[in-house]
């Protein structure tokens, strides 16, 4: 498939000093050498070999990345991690995390209540750590433990309340890019 801003992901990446890989419908697991299952709702091709092509760029130059849902998704199965791609085939509590419903989440990310909308979940992290859960043991959220911001969240952030799951978690992030953005220009000492 031909896509004309494809040819521009880094070109784009390189005008910016943090990135956030947003929530969509399902990813297209032929990507990853494995069958989509038949109750997914395929992503745009287009978009999510545009989103792979960002991430891949922005992890190149080291800029810092937040991945909410679909986003974490992404970024777990480019690690090396493993997809649930239909809750509700594994895991009696799927009802608790589609439709918007608030569920508390905890880890070393911080704990608090998020909004959830998914029937899909990481099973496994790959190289990145597991750092939140829902009580019912579903991979909340990871992060990789070499980079400076490079975390993806299960839950909407953007919908979820102030604290560490919410509103804060944008504010690392520009913090991040603020860190990412000095350094690139030589001013090493800029704040954390």
């Amino acid at each position: 498939m031909f896509c004309p801003v494809l040819q521009q992901a880094a070109a784009m990446v390189d005008r910016c000093d943090g990135l956030i890989l947003s929530g969509g419908d399902d990813p297209i697991m032929e990507t990853w050498a494995r069958p989509t299952h038949p109750n997914a709702v395929k992503v745009d091709p287009a978009r999510q070999s545009f989103d792979l092509a960002v991430y891949h760029a922005a992890c190149e130059r080291g800029i810092p990345v937040l991945g909410i849902c679909l986003g974490m998704q992404i970024m777990g199965l480019e690690a090396g991690g493993d997809l649930d791609q239909h809750l509700s085939d594994s895991l009696k509590t799927a009802s608790e995390h589609a439709g918007g419903r608030m569920h508390e989440v905890s880890g070393s990310l911080g704990a608090g209540e998020v909004h959830s909308r998914h029937h899909q979940a990481l099973r496994t992290a790959g190289t990145f750590d597991i750092v939140a859960t829902a009580h019912d043991g579903l991979i909340e959220a990871i992060s990789d433990p070499t980079a400076d911001f490079l975390i993806g969240v299960q839950w909407h952030p953007e919908r979820s309340s102030e604290g560490p799951m919410g509103s804060e978690l944008f504010e690392r992030l520009v913090a991040a890019a603020t860190r990412h953005q000095a350094a690139v220009e030589g001013f090493p000492h800029a704040a954390s």
